[in-house]
């Protein structure tokens, strides 16, 4: 396993070794011992998948009560995968880091807790999982508005497939501060 620092120390990309033959491929998406050498934080009690057409956009979503940690992969198709840190007190508060993640490069990305976190499809389809440090508390989901211009993602995408809850999200601005998690320092995350 490859552990790859980002921009926001805390968000990494992971990039397992593929062992791969004439009949296919093998590899190994989650090891928690390699997790924990890298300093990754790595307890996980929920696995989610999603499929979504292409030019679907799901997020920023985030939980204020309960935050998840997520570890996130496509295992079909390819989107553009976002973390934006919205943690109170954070030194990069309002950054975000991106990465095109596919089938094919097998990319994975860790996001810490305290993050929105969105995608946007860019195949036809595609099946999204993601493994997740905290149960889903649907009475604490918030979701920041995916365009928010303090933010400035280039999505390179004009007009997105939306849920309604995310066609009506909060600019990050207008999130009140209960409702954002609160920055605890950084991991010690090995490069």
């Amino acid at each position: 396993m490859k552990v790859i620092r980002t921009e926001i120390d805390d968000v990494v990309f992971i990039e397992p070794k593929i062992f791969g033959d004439i009949r296919g491929f093998f590899t190994e998406t989650y090891r928690k011992s390699w997790f924990d050498e890298a300093g990754v934080p790595s307890v996980f009690v929920q696995d989610n998948l999603s499929r979504s057409k292409k030019g679907t956009l799901r997020g920023l979503h985030y939980q204020f009560r309960n935050p998840q940690a997520k570890l996130v992969m496509v295992t079909r198709g390819e989107v553009l995968d976002v973390a934006v840190d919205i943690r109170k007190g954070s030194p990069t508060f309002g950054k975000h880091v991106k990465s095109v993640l596919s089938d094919a490069n097998k990319r994975m990305i860790f996001i810490p807790e305290g993050f929105a976190h969105g995608f946007v499809v860019l195949s036809e389809e595609a099946d999204f999982q993601y493994k997740c440090s905290d149960y889903y508390d649907p009475a604490s989901e918030r979701s920041v508005y995916w365009n928010d211009p303090a933010i400035g993602i280039d999505w390179s995408l004009e007009n997105p497939i939306l849920s309604e809850k995310d066609k009506t999200a909060r600019l990050l601005k207008d999130v009140p501060e209960d409702e954002l998690p609160v920055y605890k320092g950084p991991h010690n995350l090995q490069p």
